[in-house]
């Protein structure tokens, strides 16, 4: 007999993992048992508001009904009912037990939470979970009969230390023992992703290859991701719709405005996969921003506000400095692709990476300043006459599929060699400067302590960090170090997804399995996509060869 059947605790642990789609089988409790501070875990539950059944629908309750009633069975229930007034009650009860009509049911899959927040007095069962979570926080409750939550109407402390107690913790990314509160912890962590996707109306233009890892990250803990085909039906003002903007007609767009709903952008994260979105490799990371975005300067995103008014605590600027010292030994980008070493040549010629881009990508339309890939190559020699110049395509451009190619020979007027090979991280340890529009390639070098000179307005201009030859907004006033830049835009701005279990994480998580090499994704698609690049691209080369 195990050591919780033998103390009467029976159903699933109080510390679970919610079922968050497509995240495979991962146990956060399994059997054992641990020590737990009762009045410690009990404020930290309070404080993260996680336990039992904290995902689903928010409750509310029926008007006129306060009270709630949570019977283990229909039996309990109709012994509840003689001793209530049946029109100030709701009753939260699996289907398998009748409710008599006239009195309001609660949906059981709500968030229990929300709940006992809005009932001014609980009535449970000692199998229900709610019990412990009314007791909580903070509202009356009564527990009838044996059962695991009996005695928490008594001492709640004493009822959560005993049944979370009762199980042993474990790490489901790594498999690693955990303390009880290190497990409320990493629950608080969904909980605050759960809530930040509450009340998100629809989701446009996330294309189907994507959703096998967004979904996890855009899920509110109710049922489906709400992706649609744009019809405006249900959308009006104080709607919310989330969109992959440069992949929803500018007339959907148009329309979702009209109609005075909010509109948040959904875009790649930072850190995000082992290959290209432009061969549909689904990404692992992503941010949704509700204030702009970060790459267009014409309105202050949601990384901008951190940047500019928010408080990064020294915790988070020391979790910073690790995850960047990680990232630089890993020599980890956001594709994280490309073969090869790049090897400093044995001079003292000053050497000057300048970094190619998607020409139509809306950051450079957005931030650029019109600048074309040409136009980057013009100023950097002009800027830099005797240094030795190095002009490395975008990734998506040299993949065949994106615009922004540019002839060998054109190149080769301005820039002392090409570098196609070595991935953009390892080809940064070898330069001493680094000149961009907007490209992710300046802060990766900022990282990397290069010298960066923006032609454009990227998101880690304007901060003291970097050389700004474009007009930064006066807004961006705050002199920021590099570590704050690296919490704000790596630690607090995206969502990440672990590539093992399928479960939203920490960046230091997938950086974890970048460098274990368990990010890899192949499929039909992704090698088709593959092709259809390598063989545009020998189109465009022959085609330039013929003019």
């Amino acid at each position: 007999m195990t050591n919780r059947v033998a103390q009467g605790l029976h159903g699933p642990p109080f510390l679970r993992i919610p079922p968050f789609p497509g995240a495979r089988a991962a146990a956060l409790a399994r059997a054992g048992s641990c020590a737990v501070n009762g009045p410690e875990l009990v404020g930290l539950l309070r404080c993260e508001r996680v336990g039992g059944r904290f995902w689903g629908p928010l409750a509310v309750l029926p008007p006129g009904c306060t009270a709630v009633l949570a019977p283990d069975s229909a039996a309990q229930l109709r012994l509840m009912l003689q001793q209530e007034d049946h029109r100030a009650i709701a009753v939260l009860a699996q289907p398998d037990i009748a409710v008599p009509g006239g009195i309001a049911r609660i949906d059981p899959a709500c968030d229990l939470w929300s709940l006992a927040e809005c009932a001014s007095r609980v009535r449970a069962g000692a199998g229900q979970e709610i019990a412990l979570v009314a007791a909580l926080v903070g509202t009356p409750v009564v527990v009838d009969g044996p059962g695991t939550y009996a005695g928490c109407d008594v001492d709640a402390a004493d009822a959560a230390a005993r049944t979370i107690g009762a199980w042993r913790y474990v790490c489901p990314f790594s498999g690693d023992d955990l303390t009880a509160a290190q497990a409320a912890g990493l629950l608080g962590d969904w909980r605050r992703l759960l809530d930040a996707n509450r009340a998100t109306d629809a989701v446009l233009g996330v294309a189907p290859w994507k959703r096998t890892t967004l979904d996890a990250l855009l899920w509110d803990g109710t049922g489906p991701v709400r992706h649609r085909r744009w019809t405006g039906r249900g959308i009006g003002r104080g709607s919310r719709v989330l969109a992959w903007k440069s992949r929803t007609p500018p007339r959907v767009l148009a329309e979702v405005e009209a109609r005075g709903a909010r509109l948040g952008e959904i875009e790649d994260g930072f850190i995000r996969s082992s290959g290209l979105g432009a061969n549909c490799v689904p990404p692992l990371s992503a941010i949704v921003d509700w204030s702009g975005v970060y790459f267009d300067p014409a309105t202050p995103s949601e990384l901008e506000n951190v940047l500019e008014e928010g408080e990064i605590d020294e915790l988070l600027i020391k979790r910073a400095a690790m995850l960047r010292v990680r990232l630089v030994q890993a020599a980890i980008s956001k594709y994280a692709q490309g073969a090869g070493q790049a090897i400093r040549p044995c001079n003292d010629r000053r050497r000057v990476l300048v970094t190619g881009q998607v020409e139509d990508d809306r950051s450079i339309i957005s931030g650029g300043g019109s600048a074309s890939n040409l136009d980057l190559l013009k100023r950097a020699r002009a800027l830099e006459p005797d240094a030795w110049i190095l002009y490395k395509p975008h990734p998506d451009v040299e993949a065949g599929h994106r615009k922004g190619h540019l002839p060998e020979a054109e190149i080769l007027r301005h820039a002392d060699e090409i570098e196609r090979g070595p991935p953009i991280a390892r080809l940064l340890d070898t330069v001493d400067a680094v000149h961009v529009i907007t490209s992710l390639a300046g802060f990766e070098a900022l990282l990397r302590g290069k010298a960066v000179t923006t032609h454009g307005i990227p998101f880690y201009a304007g901060w003291g960090l970097t050389r700004d030859l474009a007009a930064v907004p006066a807004r961006r006033s705050r002199r920021r170090s590099l570590d704050e830049l690296v919490a704000a835009t790596l630690l607090l701005y995206p969502r990440y997804l672990d590539p093992v279990t399928g479960l939203p994480c920490r960046a230091e998580i997938l950086v974890n399995r970048f460098e274990s090499g368990e990010i890899r994704v192949k499929s039909a698609l992704i090698t088709l996509r593959e092709w259809q690049g390598r063989l545009r691209l020998v189109w465009q080369q022959a085609r330039g060869r013929l003019r």
